[in-house]
């Protein structure tokens, strides 16, 4: 997945991470909801990771390509 993919893959995940947050600043949301926002979170993390992992190998002049996205375990586990 190039760059370019996984940008326009975290936009929409944003996109619709921002609509349950409206939503929920209102009526609240479900339980559904709820999981699926907590789902959202987790592959905004891992895009997001992935993306890190491309532009360091870019940098270091090695194949972006073999970048490969990490578990969300591993990946929810980074201090911020």
């Amino acid at each position: 997945m190039a760059d370019r993919e996984i940008l326009s893959r975290i936009d929409e995940l944003i996109a619709e991470e921002h609509e349950l947050r409206a939503r929920a600043t209102g009526s609240g949301l479900t339980a559904a909801e709820q999981g699926r926002l907590g789902e959202l979170e987790q592959r905004l993390d891992q895009c997001w990771d992935l993306l890190r992992q491309r532009r360091a190998r870019a940098e270091f002049a090695v194949n972006p390509d073999e970048a490969r996205p990490r578990p969300v375990n591993e990946v929810e586990s980074y201090q911020q």
